[in-house]
């Protein structure tokens, strides 16, 4: 009852010469690559999607986690995208309650600072507008207090109330895949496309890395859709040496929530450069980000956060909360994605850059780059409108959900604690129940402060493809990123479940431990400390 393509099984097809022709061959494991499976096998195709690293490995799992239109892009006049992203957001709001779900956000008005109140309400006006809800008002500096106890007020003059939505951005990539998977689509992970097929200069397939013994694949497709994201220059200079994605880098701390306990977002400007800095809630823990820098760095090395951005996270928390300064000893863990964006010849402020995504056609190579998280649906839309031409006809569809609707309700599922039951149902569907029914009663107990039980973890060791413990802590569940020391109190029922479900032994357990920590030291707390 595989959830994720049984990779050993189809790498084993392939090797005997079967599942070689495919009409769509997908490259990147994020969110859009996953979208665009999940568009392709709607319309009959045979599709597949190759990732190098683990599914969402790249940016799809180190993002805000907001599922949001857009102040900041209304406010620069891109009302497309802003209501794009708006009509995005509560559509997916109404199809996966439990994964992405409505939260409050207040934006606090500086002294002297733009936008004020008056601006900020035209602003939010024209955003529910367009969302077609009504969800913004005017909060005084005393409810603020109440919302955010410690906040400092005195430079303030309140702040204006407004919702979106958080998500666990790399369950949402699994959640597609699954949907995908169930569609008929397949997917590998840890299969890298070194290089495209040419037929009389047009792209034929790829050639396919990740098989046991170093050997290599040659797969065939019609279309090559290239949705790498920040990588995607890689893959087209194949064929076209045109530069185009512009990577930008946003780092994030994570503090546990009694240091700075917060149900709602708080977004200020940041005393040095008036970038907006936020505070929320997220997985049982607290969250300040973001920044914004061009990462000049080699993709293929995982990014971290500097000592800079840790320093300007840190200024940016203190000065609203200078009752009880952070410092780096109170950090749990950090984390730092690369944000795919389409650069601009004149534009030097990375803030500054558009954040629409863009599709380019290259001899059957289509390349689909930039984008948001929200508007995931949308991209893969164009990917697979451009590649229609060298596509057999669709099949029919009338439904365009992108997620099926579970067929028990989260009361039904577990009656005396229903908000946990729409996680799950939110996170794994139909599956949730029987995760549940197969699961030990002692893993069915939330950890720490977190909403993660063990029960999920073996769930992903067993259907979810998982090959290293870092897919396990990092991805299918984030409890490296939320318990101090990268989970370490998890790892004597971890390698219980690892031996158990993936045939490891006490050698390989001991080397995928070294290379989980070795990892989250390097790049999800400060690189240059020691645990």
């Amino acid at each position: 009852m595989s959830q994720i393509t049984s990779r050993k099984s189809l790498l084993a097809d392939m090797a005997a010469g079967q599942s070689l022709d495919w009409d769509v061959i997908i490259v990147g494991g994020g969110i859009t690559g996953a979208g665009v499976l999940r568009e392709a096998v709607r319309r009959g195709y045979r599709a597949l999607l190759v990732e190098q690293q683990d599914f969402s490995w790249g940016t799809s799992s180190r993002s805000s986690k907001m599922v949001h239109g857009g102040l900041r892009y209304l406010a620069a006049g891109d009302i497309k995208l802003t209501k794009h992203s708006l009509e995005e957001r509560e559509r997916l709001l109404h199809e996966a309650p439990g994964l992405v779900d409505r939260i409050a956000f207040y934006f606090a008005l500086g002294k002297g600072n733009f936008p004020g109140r008056l601006a900020m309400t035209v602003i939010l006006t024209i955003y529910d507008f367009l969302a077609r809800i009504r969800d913004h008002r005017y909060c005084k500096n005393a409810a603020l207090k109440v919302r955010f106890p410690g906040v400092e007020t005195k430079n303030l003059k309140g702040a204006c109330y407004y919702t979106d939505a958080m998500v666990d951005d790399s369950r949402l990539v699994l959640r597609v895949l699954q949907e995908s998977i169930a569609a008929g689509g397949q997917a590998l992970n840890y299969c890298k496309v070194s290089k495209l097929l040419l037929n009389e200069n047009q792209v034929s397939g790829v050639v396919m890395e990740g098989l046991e013994h170093g050997s290599t694949l040659e797969l065939s497709a019609s279309v090559v859709i290239n949705a790498t994201g920040a990588w995607a220059d890689n893959l087209r200079n194949q064929l076209n040496p045109e530069k185009r994605v512009r990577p930008l880098r946003g780092s994030h701390l994570i503090i546990p929530k009694n240091f700075c306990p917060v149900s709602d977002v708080l977004t200020s400007l940041h005393p040095e450069d008036k970038r907006g800095v936020y505070v929320y809630p997220w997985e049982g823990t607290t969250v300040v980000g973001t920044t914004d820098l061009d990462h000049d760095e080699d993709l293929d090395i995982e990014a971290s956060i500097s000592e800079q951005e840790t320093q300007y996270l840190l200024d940016g928390f203190n000065a609203l909360f200078p009752q009880k300064p952070l410092s780096r000893s109170d950090v749990i863990s950090t984390w730092a994605g690369v944000r795919p964006v389409i650069g601009s010849e004149n534009n030097k402020d990375p803030s500054r850059e558009r954040r629409d995504h863009a599709t380019w056609s290259d001899n059957g190579l289509i390349t689909v780059s930039g984008g948001k998280l929200t508007t995931f649906r949308l991209i893969a839309l164009d990917a697979i409108e451009a590649a229609a031409d060298r596509l057999p006809l669709a099949k029919v569809f009338t439904e365009d959900r992108v997620f099926t609707e579970p067929s028990i309700s989260a009361e039904s599922l577990q009656p005396k604690n229903p908000v946990w039951a729409q996680r799950l149902l939110g996170r794994y569907g139909d599956t949730a129940q029987t995760m549940l029914a197969k699961a030990r009663p002692e893993e069915k107990l939330c950890i720490g402060d977190t909403e993660f039980c063990l029960a999920e973890c073996r769930w992903a060791a067993r259907h979810e493809s998982v090959q290293h413990l870092d897919d396990l802590l990092l991805r299918r569940t984030r409890l490296g990123m939320c318990l101090p020391e990268g989970g370490a109190e998890l790892f004597t029922p971890l390698k219980e479940i690892c031996m158990t479900e993936l045939g490891w032994d006490n050698t390989q357990w001991q080397s995928e431990l070294t290379r989980y920590q070795d990892i989250w030291q390097r790049f999800y707390y400060f690189p240059e400390s020691s645990i």
